[in-house]
């Protein structure tokens, strides 16, 4: 597996949910193994005690969990698999063959976190029989997608996908044999780049990008290597240091009261906060990555320090209609 962005301070921790074989739990696991992954299996769990997945986590010294589903409505089988899955520390949970619908409510706590492969390049071809869809069409190509897990089934956002050629003789059989191949290779790779992403500066950029330039009337220019944010034709409100001067870190920098707020900031947390050089006592740099970036937190920043440069007729024209 080769490295997909800079070092993190551990790998990120990984549940996985299966019902049967679990050959992608498999391929997730072993490629964790490798050098320059960016994240560790910390439990299997499972609907079904008899799936043969979990004997293979056991094996492989791996914790696992098993719940029959039957008997139990779904919200309090979710909510048993949402504990163990918390109990296990995971930050993430990868669906590999789970077979089981989730609810609304195991959605939404697991919300950006929560992955699945699914046997088509979506959005064709959502739920199940996605070989004989394929067929049926007379597809040239298939294949599989990684994407995020929503309310709607197979319908969440696609991080990336791999494409296979349909044979003139192939049946679902052979097919889905292939696809499985793709399967196997695609999910490491999409979910190792995925858990990385809070510590990529081109990520981080882009998080902050999409906020700043959502504060009325503003834009992006580049000064001193930097991407930096402020009012057309005014003063700036925000920049994004990435490794600046060499330090490694790649920070947001905000405007602040002065000094003394400054310095109560760094003191409470000194991991986060810091002063920028060359910026003086009215700036302040807020670390991004961290790993655990609170991006509304953020918005409030950017708002905050945008309101402190834009002017009056922007924020009395904002003032106006927050009255309503």
């Amino acid at each position: 597996m080769p490295d997909e962005g800079p070092a993190r301070r551990r790998p990120a921790r990984v549940a996985v949910l299966i019902s049967g074989s679990g050959t992608n739990m498999a391929a997730l696991l072993y490629a964790s193994r490798l050098e320059g992954t960016a994240y560790e299996i910390v439990l299997v769990a499972s609907n079904d005690p008899r799936a043969p997945g979990l004997r293979l986590a056991q094996a492989e010294g791996v914790a696992t969990f098993a719940l029959d589903h039957r008997g139990m409505s779904r919200p309090d089988h979710d909510a048993a698999m949402h504990d163990a899955v918390e109990a296990s520390g995971a930050e993430y949970v990868a669906l590999a063959g789970y077979m089981r619908v989730l609810g609304s409510e195991f959605v939404a706590r697991w919300k950006g976190r929560l992955l699945n492969v699914h046997p088509s390049l979506l959005p064709k071809y959502r739920g199940l029989h996605t070989h004989r869809a394929a067929l049926e069409a007379g597809d040239t190509w298939a294949g599989c997608s990684v994407h995020l897990v929503t309310d709607e089934l197979d319908a969440g956002e696609v991080l990336g996908q791999a494409s296979v050629a349909v044979l003139p003789d192939d049946d679902e059989e052979t097919l889905a044999a292939r696809v499985r191949i793709a399967e196997h290779q695609l999910y490491p790779r999409i979910l190792n780049g995925y858990v990385s992403r809070p510590y990529h500066a081109e990520w981080l950029t882009a998080q902050v990008r999409e906020r700043a330039l959502a504060q009325p009337q503003s834009e992006e220019t580049v000064s001193h290597g930097m991407a930096c944010f402020g009012i057309v034709k005014g003063k700036r409100f925000a920049w994004v240091s990435s490794d600046h001067h060499g330090d490694g870190k790649t920070a947001l920098l905000v405007r602040v009261s002065g000094p003394d707020e400054q310095a109560q900031l760094i003191e409470n947390d000194p991991e986060r906060y810091y002063r920028p050089a060359y910026f003086g006592a009215d700036w302040i740099a807020i670390r991004l990555d961290l790993g655990d970036t609170d991006w509304e937190d953020i918005d409030g920043w950017l708002a905050r320090s945008w309101r402190t440069v834009a002017p009056r007729r922007l924020t009395s024209l904002i003032d106006a209609a927050d009255e309503f």
